[in-house]
């Protein structure tokens, strides 16, 4: 995994966070308001588990936070409100799969495939995730819940995310600060999940 040592990565060191993109997640949440006390917010491939560090208390001891990855848990991620499953996203069938007793009030997912270095081929992998995700959203999500993702842009990702705009009150794109100016990827944040 190429990291950057530059500004972000030293703050995130200095402040004891697992990655530098919970500055990313902090931008938009301070931007677009997704996250609030009391919410339930599935964290999909959360590892390592900085989105879950600026989540937990953001929602909360009223509130729960639950990180899903293939990746073995992270031993290191041990906060009260915080569980996390080591399991494929893809499996899921509904909330009670993730121990949640209703639908989530937030879909938070910074997921990446694996990339390649082609970037064809690192896009088509990437749009093929973000639809996958879209597609658990009538599962996952409660209606007029919140939703962020990460994605790689490509000319068919934003067609595709076009055709999704319809499905939230609002649908913002956003390039945080934090992202590597040579990075492709931008976030999308759906409000007002109209199930």
């Amino acid at each position: 995994m190429f990291k950057v040592k530059d500004h972000y990565y030293n703050k995130a060191k200095d402040e004891k966070y697992f990655a530098r993109s919970i500055y990313k997640l902090e931008e938009i949440d301070q931007r677009f308001k997704v996250l609030k006390k009391g919410d339930l917010v599935v964290d999909l491939g959360y590892f390592p588990g900085s989105w879950a560090q600026y989540t937990a208390p953001k929602v909360g001891p009223e509130g729960r936070v639950v990180g899903i990855d293939i990746q073995p848990v992270n031993k290191k991620l041990q906060l009260p409100n915080v569980t996390l499953f080591e399991k494929d996203i893809f499996t899921l069938t509904g909330p009670g799969d993730l121990g949640a007793d209703r639908a989530f009030d937030v879909v938070l997912s910074d997921m990446a495939p694996s990339t390649t270095g082609i970037k064809t081929v690192d896009q088509a992998r990437s749009l093929d995730l973000i639809e996958s995700v879209f597609g658990l959203l009538p599962i996952l999500l409660r209606p007029q819940g919140n939703f962020v993702i990460k994605v790689f842009d490509s000319h068919d990702a934003q067609v595709f995310l076009k055709a999704q705009k319809n499905r939230f009150n609002d649908f913002q794109f956003l390039k945080p600060k934090s992202t590597r100016s040579i990075s492709k990827e931008f976030f999308v944040i759906g409000k007002g999940f109209k199930a």
